[in-house]
């Protein structure tokens, strides 16, 4: 599990001095792909890794810098536990492995660095379920992210310009709770003008931290809030189930987009039909609509209207007139 690999990795260089991705790849049992992004993500996170290039090269500590999970400092305790939970798998055996990851690496602290560890640790979850099925694609500009988190590790109010679904992004001041990863996907527990909110990071357009406390309840089990705030979501949403006849090319995808599926069968010519739970009208729609000339559906006949008029809206807009 990653936040394990990660101080795996740190004590593997410290004791070495340097060693090459495939060195790296040997001791910790995974791809040099993986030691390339774990790197990455320590670098990121604030350790002090360089690269060597040529035959001897490979991956060092900065001379001089040394660590143990014994003496971390609580700047380092943050971004192991941050750097670690930020590529949280979606598989749902990993996600309590990471969580017990996290709390050793808070354990073995001592207790001056151990109390900020532990504030932060609070305030980051990792679940296998998450409120949707569609992954969105997380925001490429991560300053807007180290705002949130800056804010959510520091008990600060927070600036973010957000795009509500089908909304226009417009800027609101949050009090930020915690930060969930949840299936893939990062969610920012906060309140606003007292009222709980719930937001998806990859809509998230720009971020501020700033110098206002937060106002943030004391004694706040993210972890409760969180299946709390997941079970009146999901609630809400009245299940749709659909027939749809899709290219084999792209069943993978459709299936991967839907919250369950049912009966399949094959329907000659590289097609399939197969039945697919979603997670509303909407739902169905965007999913089905995406995949344009490869996915048909078949039923019910509220989905097939809704595609049909914005088949047709979209006829007239690009027709000649």
């Amino acid at each position: 599990m990653r936040a394990d690999r990660l101080l795996s990795l740190l004590l593997l260089l410290q004791h070495h001095g340097r060693m090459s991705a495939a060195a790296l790849a040997r001791e910790l049992e995974v791809s040099t792909r993986t030691v390339l992004r774990d790197v990455e993500a320590l670098s990121t996170a604030g350790v002090p890794i360089y690269a060597e290039r040529g035959r001897f090269g490979g991956f060092a500590l900065v001379p001089g810098y040394s660590t143990d999970l014994t003496g971390l400092t609580s700047k380092e305790a943050v971004a192991l536990l941050v750097a670690g939970s930020r590529a949280a798998s979606p598989d749902p055996g990993m996600a309590p492995a990471l969580a017990s990851a996290m709390r050793k690496v808070v354990a073995a602290l001592p207790q001056q660095q151990r109390d900020d560890a532990t504030r932060v640790a609070g305030r980051i979850l990792v679940r296998p379920d998450g409120m949707i099925t569609r992954r969105e694609a997380p925001a490429d500009d991560e300053a807007p992210l180290d705002a949130v988190r800056c804010a959510v590790f520091g008990g600060r109010k927070l600036r973010i310009r957000y795009a509500a679904s089908g909304e226009e992004p417009r800027w609101r001041t949050v009090d930020p709770i915690g930060l969930v990863n949840a299936r893939g996907q990062w969610y920012l527990l906060a309140t606003r003008d007292g009222v709980e909110r719930t937001y998806r990071l990859s809509r998230l357009q720009d971020a501020e931290a700033m110098v206002e406390p937060a106002d943030r309840p004391t004694g706040i089990d993210l972890e409760r809030l969180w299946e709390e705030r997941r079970a009146r979501f999901m609630a809400g949403i009245r299940e749709v189930t659909a027939v749809v006849r899709v290219r084999e090319t792209a069943r993978a995808t459709l299936v991967e987009r839907a919250r369950g599926m049912g009966a399949e069968r094959r329907d000659g010519d590289g097609w399939v039909r197969v039945e697919l739970e979603f997670g509303g009208l909407d739902h169905a729609l965007a999913m089905i609509w995406a995949l344009g000339p490869d996915a048909e559906a078949l039923g019910p006949e509220p989905l097939r209207a809704a595609l049909a008029e914005r088949a047709a809206a979209t006829a007239a807009r690009y027709g000649s007139g």
